[in-house]
């Protein structure tokens, strides 16, 4: 195959030009400082958005990043040094890393086949060896919902608060219900190559009303309400700009349609790769996916391997990721206990066969089928 001058990327903004509206309010109106307008509809927009059909009113915090919405969801939680916490073991370093800003040990979960999420059967016997263990840390993997009802009842029945990490996975539902809605206290992302974007940014979820006001006083520096500035807390500077902001306003109006785009990307490579030896990254049949990325597996024992068409497809120009190396594998994290339930880790496994295919919803169909035809030269 000839190679592209035009390089496939794996996934970028989409922006759409309404954006640029609220980004001129706000340089119209001179606040192109954190807070402002645009933070404050932001997180009613966003709070309607996830809210819509519960009974329960989700608030959101509009912050500099997802990880700072972890972090303060790990203060929330009551999080000491010393304290284990179970964590997704396949995920990006940012879900875990909070974790370690607050002097706690990680001990990380196993991941399950059906969704490539934390496997409760692993959180299970994580509990029966550190029964004291009072926070949860999971991930929803490329936009796929884990296995909620089973990991939340695990966790109510030991007393164990849950933080939920919906970074990848906003506008995903599990059995109707979006995620970023389940744990205590959530973080979703708006970075640059998520379902939408703010260029940057992410917000803190959580339905306890005084504990997002909690987590915006540690946001902004934990200035106390006083003439001079008074601090009795650690703070930290976490607040998203206006600006930020106003891109995400934007953005979001057009969440439900980029998701629609990414799904018919999945759908295509689940149809055109059906006779390779390879399986598109799974989830469970009650549950809506935001299909982030779509991801391929290669089947055991293949003499193909995920390297080889990492590299066939490089050469070509076409943008490709491994699946995230499993935290207990990172070397940051020697010495860390991995509970798992078979007798190979399952997120190794996964890692030593998988890869992350081009996702960008401007991707054209003949672009993505160049893609696909690439991937079939390799078997």
């Amino acid at each position: 195959m000839k190679r592209l001058e035009k390089r496939i990327p794996l996934a970028t903004p989409t922006m759409h030009g309404n954006e640029i509206a609220y980004v001129n309010e706000a340089f119209e109106k001179n606040w192109i400082a954190p807070l402002g307008f645009n933070c404050d509809n932001f997180e009613i927009e966003m709070s309607d958005y996830l809210s819509k059909g519960l009974d329960t009113k989700y608030h959101s915090l509009a912050l500099s990043s997802g990880t700072a919405a972890l972090h303060l969801a790990t203060k929330l939680a009551g999080l000491k040094r010393g304290d284990t916490v179970f964590c997704t073991d396949m995920t990006f370093a940012a879900t875990v890393n909070p974790v370690s800003y607050e002097g706690g040990k990680q001990v990380f979960i196993d991941t399950e086949r059906d969704t490539w999420n934390m496997d409760p059967n692993a959180l299970e016997l994580a509990f029966k060896k550190y029964p004291d263990t009072k926070l949860v840390v999971m991930a929803h993997l490329y936009g796929t919902p884990g296995k909620m009802d089973e990991l939340l009842e695990i966790c109510n029945r030991h007393g164990a608060i849950m933080i939920e990490d919906a970074a990848e996975s906003l506008s995903a539902t599990y059995k109707g219900r979006q995620t970023g809605t389940f744990g205590k206290y959530n973080a979703i992302s708006f970075n640059g190559n998520k379902i939408i974007t703010s260029s940057g940014g992410g917000m803190l979820l959580t339905d306890n009303e005084e504990a997002r006001k909690k987590a915006f006083f540690w946001a902004t520096q934990s200035r106390e309400n006083a003439p001079w500035y008074q601090h009795e807390e650690t703070g930290y500077n976490y607040r998203m700009s206006n600006v930020v902001a106003g891109i995400g306003r934007g953005q979001l109006v057009h969440i439900d349609d980029h998701r629609a785009r990414k799904e018919a990307i999945y759908r295509r490579y689940e149809k055109e790769l059906a006779d390779l030896p390879v399986k598109m990254n799974p989830y469970l049949d009650y549950t809506k996916p935001n299909f982030w990325l779509s991801c391929m597996l290669i089947d055991k024992g293949c003499k193909v391997q995920f390297m080889d068409v990492l590299n066939k497809l490089s050469e070509l120009n076409i943008e490709t990721r491994p699946i995230w190396k499993p935290m207990s594998l990172q070397p940051v994290f020697k010495g860390h206990d991995l509970i798992k339930v078979e007798n190979e880790s399952v997120g190794a496994d996964i890692f030593s066969r998988g890869l992350c295919l081009p996702s960008d919803i401007k991707m054209t169909e003949e672009e993505q089928m160049y893609v696909i035809q690439a991937i079939k030269e390799c078997f």
